[in-house]
């Protein structure tokens, strides 16, 4: 049995939410392994939906579940997520949850600073959650981080909070604000230590062992490859890597232990905030999709802006991440359409692009080529089968395979979990 590495081919938002629930209910365990609690998923079991941000998806299944160290971790948020899930009639134990104890913590001084940034960015907002995530990430590779280890070690951490405050110091003064104020942080890590402390522990370690025992690994990716910081629409990314290789950093086994890549794609595609977006619909398409799909963030509730399946940025995202195979997601929502558009390629200063331009200018100039499909009126919706599928939507899905270059694994026809057709099984691969 192959582990498999879960990543969204888009700009996150793909529904990877039910197809790590599928899969984790099939894993052994399940690990996150990159970015924070700007990320979430969205489950429907049974009729009940679960609203994650930073517990892994496997959670809700009762699969034990692991946050590696590659994730920013804001202690309160998941104290108040498993709070939330517990009410929900989800049982979180040390048994089940583990938290890698050299995660970096996520403070409220990070936040702050997050808010104060975009605020004062005008038109060069990135269109942050304010979450905090990319200043903790900041304090990660600048070495001042606090980490969750040194939350048992809270009498120790005065050099360490020397460090931070000569950074966030300088740079609250600069807003105006007023120094960190030391004291009130020592007493809030030391309200939520005793939370945190009963999940941590060497992740690495853990995962040695179950992999060791023969387990099936289900590693966890958030956001979307568009999203990843190198290989994004930069400067509108997170402050991670979003790719399938950061798996392996993320969680402290090798790289090849990612075994399947699956990656998560829309049959359409959406993104939040700002930033470059070539297949952009303004029209009443774009509305009657979005409408359709629900599509609205998790996390922040905002509208996503919604636009045709493009081709170009999935074939380059799936060859980036190494994509084994995709599960297409939302097929449902397109029905109804008398045509369907996909996008082949783009056209910038007369010249033909099979590619996404890495400058920002370009990728905002660039216009769309299109090609297109005739649409479906029969419904998709809960098909379990490819034989239930109308012919023209078999075509569509075919099309997006010969384009992406990446063969299709799962057909998701719904939120609920076990709607979905499987050609390919990434666990047996």
């Amino acid at each position: 049995m192959a582990n498999v590495t879960v990543i969204g081919a888009q700009w996150g938002d793909e529904g990877k939410g039910k197809i790590v629930d599928w899969l984790a209910s099939r894993a052994d365990a399940v690990v996150r392994f990159q970015g924070g609690h700007n990320a979430g998923h969205t489950l429907v079991v049974d009729g009940t939906t679960y609203k994650l941000s930073l517990l892994p998806s496997g959670i809700v299944s009762g699969t034990l579940s692991m946050i590696g160290n590659g994730v920013v971790l804001d202690p309160w948020a998941l104290r108040d997520e498993v709070e939330k899930l517990e009410g929900q009639g989800v049982a979180v134990n040390d048994d089940n949850l583990a938290v890698a104890d050299n995660c970096p913590l996520i403070l409220p001084l990070h936040r702050d600073l997050d808010g104060l940034r975009e605020s004062a960015a005008g038109a060069g907002k990135i269109g942050t959650t304010g979450r905090g995530i990319g200043p903790a990430y900041e304090d990660k590779v600048g070495r001042r981080a606090i980490r969750v280890c040194d939350l048992a070690h809270l009498d120790q951490l005065d050099p360490q909070i020397d460090r931070l405050c000569a950074h966030h110091d300088a740079l609250r003064a600069g807003f105006d604000q007023e120094p960190v104020d030391r004291e009130q942080l020592k007493a809030d890590l030391a309200e939520i230590a005793p939370f945190v402390l009963r999940f941590a522990q060497p992740v690495w370690k853990r995962l040695k062992k179950v992999r060791k025992a023969g387990a099936k690994v289900l590693f966890e990716g958030a956001q979307g490859v568009l999203l990843d910081v190198d290989h994004g629409t930069y400067p509108f990314v997170t402050s991670s890597n979003t790719v399938s290789g950061t798996a392996a950093a993320g969680s402290g086994l090798g790289p090849n232990a990612t075994g399947f890549v699956l990656g998560i794609v829309k049959a359409y595609t959406t993104r939040v905030g700002s930033g470059p977006f070539p297949t952009e619909l303004d029209d009443e398409v774009g509305q009657r999709l979005g409408e359709r799909g629900h599509e609205f963030g998790t996390v922040t509730g905002r509208q996503r802006r919604v636009g045709w399946f493009d081709a170009v940025l999935v074939r380059q995202t799936c060859a980036i991440s190494g994509v084994t195979g995709i599960a297409l997601t939302k097929i449902d929502v397109l029905d109804g359409l008398d045509t369907v558009r996909i996008c082949t390629g783009y056209r910038l200063n007369n010249n033909v692009y099979d590619y996404l331009p890495s400058h920002t200018a370009s990728q905002a100039a660039v216009e769309p080529i299109y090609e297109e499909m005739d649409g479906w009126h029969e419904s998709t919706a809960g098909a379990r089968s490819f034989a239930d599928l109308p012919a023209n939507a078999v075509k569509y899905i075919q099309r997006i395979q010969e384009l992406i270059e990446t063969p299709v694994a799962l057909v998701s026809t719904s939120p609920e979990r076990d709607d979905t057709i499987l050609m390919r099984d990434p666990f047996e691969d």
